[in-house]
């Protein structure tokens, strides 16, 4: 694939196929995540339904294919924390290292901002280095390091706190 500048878009519907293959293959393969079964589609879709105007998901395309996607979520879901997102990165394996994360992060930031939201957190496996790098080169500051917080093949991972005032 010849690549270029992503173009980051808004999601649909449409995209929840090629969404949950990339989510997928890091479930079955990475601690980036600590979930450990695939995601069905029908999950898929009330996790898209569920994401609103202030918490937009977001896909990077490159020759018109998707091959990332982002998010904002609710941090928490009591009402003090509705100033505060968590955001989220997938970019396809086949296709990190390319600037993907950073077209998406950079992005995501934009819009936290502009939804007036005040605080945006990720929550990141301390052994993936390249995403607290790519969160420490948008001013993201470590605010927290939990040990041995979950159980994915077969060992304990700690997680690492990072948090950007907007």
């Amino acid at each position: 694939m010849n690549l270029s500048e992503p173009k980051v878009r808004l999601a649909t519907a449409a995209d929840l196929a090629t969404i949950n293959d990339i989510y997928n293959y890091y479930v079955l393969n990475s601690t980036c995540t600590f979930q450990t079964e695939p995601e069905t589609s029908e999950d898929r879709g009330r996790w898209l339904a569920a994401h609103d105007s202030l918490h937009p998901v977001i896909v990077a395309e490159i020759q018109s294919q998707v091959v990332a996607w982002a998010s904002l979520s609710r941090y928490h879901s009591r009402s003090a924390y509705r100033h505060t997102v968590e955001d989220s990165i997938y970019v396809r394996d086949d296709m990190r290292s390319h600037g993907i994360g950073t077209a998406l992060l950079k992005d995501l930031v934009e819009r936290a901002k502009m939804l007036g939201h005040h605080s945006m957190i990720a929550t990141i496996s301390a052994d993936q280095t390249g995403s607290i790098a790519l969160h420490e080169r948008f001013g993201f500051l470590k605010a927290g390091h939990v040990r041995e917080a979950g159980r994915k093949f077969d060992r304990w991972l700690d997680i690492v706190l990072m948090q950007r005032m907007l």
